[in-house]
């Protein structure tokens, strides 16, 4: 037997569909709004989900930027930490943005590379006001006040400045003379605490000596396009050079390019003395045109990741870790066995 299908559910009353639909409603509305007020009077556990660290870079200007870089994706990776990693292309402003933007995103730790060491102040503070831990790395800032950031984790740029300025006290020692050892300085971006630094130690291990004297220094800006301008510029300048101290293994190689440029050996006409240690510059000392090279560790990712960790748990950090570093010199006697942590 046919069912008129229509005419059976048209004699259900129209109150009867309506009810259970109304309840069912009812039923939803009150449990969703109930698990809405637990879940907001319950803060999200950190350990049950991954940290969120924006992390400034100031840019790619040399092989050990990239390496550092590098070292900074492959650590976050390994540690189980969401990275928001930013360029600044060696603008200070756009680390100011990026920062501000860690801030809107609401990330539980900021960490940056700081192009220059002043200005921070006012980014720093809307960082504290809105409870976000700040951790600084490779290079120092200056502030009003000390409690705008956590920690700085990094190199010892006044020590490096000292190394340079040992290696070239030995490498002239003994040695008779007429006449100051004339250095130019190639130095790092102006206001950069690793170029203050740098060479803050430098002038500190050959202050009082006079047979020693830097009669030119100039910014190259960390680039090896500038160390090479700079030092074509430098040749014509000065008529004699004993030494030259870089600030930066990227300098160094544009220096190198226009030494050899002007007919200058590099390495024995002219003493060298270089930081960073990349692999190219390595190669150099072994080959003779570089005398004397300090490591700046680029390997800090994995302390990063750890210093993150701890403050996105709420815990304290030491207020500076300077890292290991080594140094490579021409006098090394397994030049051939040398190698730096990797480019």
């Amino acid at each position: 037997m046919r069912v008129n299908r229509q005419k059976h559910f048209a004699k259900i009353p129209a109150q009867a569909c309506i009810f259970p639909i109304f309840v069912i409603f009812l039923a939803i509305t009150i449990f969703g709004s109930c698990f809405r007020r637990q879940s907001a009077s319950k803060p999200v556990d950190k350990t049950q989900r991954d940290i969120i660290l924006g992390f400034s870079q100031i840019g790619a200007e040399s092989a050990w930027r990239n390496c550092h870089s590098r070292s900074v994706r492959e650590a976050a990776k390994e540690a189980g930490i969401q990275l928001l990693f930013e360029s600044a292309e060696q603008k200070q402003e756009n680390q100011i943005k990026a920062i501000r933007s860690f801030i809107a995103y609401r990330v539980d730790v900021i960490a940056f590379v700081p192009i220059v060491a002043d200005g921070w102040d006012n980014v720093l503070r809307e960082a504290k006001t809105a409870g976000i831990p700040v951790l600084v790395t490779d290079r120092k800032i200056n502030t009003e006040d000390s409690d705008l950031y956590s920690g700085f984790i990094g190199t010892d740029s006044e020590q490096e400045g000292r190394e340079a300025g040992r290696f070239l006290l030995r490498k002239f020692a003994g040695v008779e003379r007429k006449r100051p050892i004339r250095i130019v300085e190639l130095a790092g971006t102006e206001g950069a605490s690793a170029a203050v630094g740098r060479a803050k130690g430098f002038r500190e291990v050959l202050a009082g000596n006079p047979d020693f004297e830097i009669v030119y220094s100039e910014s190259g800006d960390f680039l090896r396009s500038k160390g090479y301008e700079v030092m074509l510029s430098v040749l014509e300048k000065v008529p004699r050079i004993d030494a030259v101290f870089s600030h930066n293994d990227g300098m160094t190689l544009g220096m190198l390019d226009a030494m050899k440029e002007r007919g200058v050996k590099a390495g024995k006409d002219v003493v060298i003395v270089t930081v960073d240690a990349e692999q190219a510059i390595i190669d150099a000392l072994k080959a003779g045109t570089v005398n004397f090279v300090i490591e700046c560790n680029p390997k800090t990712g994995p302390d990063i990741m750890e210093l993150a960790k701890k403050l996105a748990a709420g815990e304290r950090i030491p207020r500076l870790i300077h890292v290991d570093e080594r140094v490579f010199s021409e006098d090394d006697k397994d030049l051939d066995g040398l190698a730096p942590r990797g480019y």
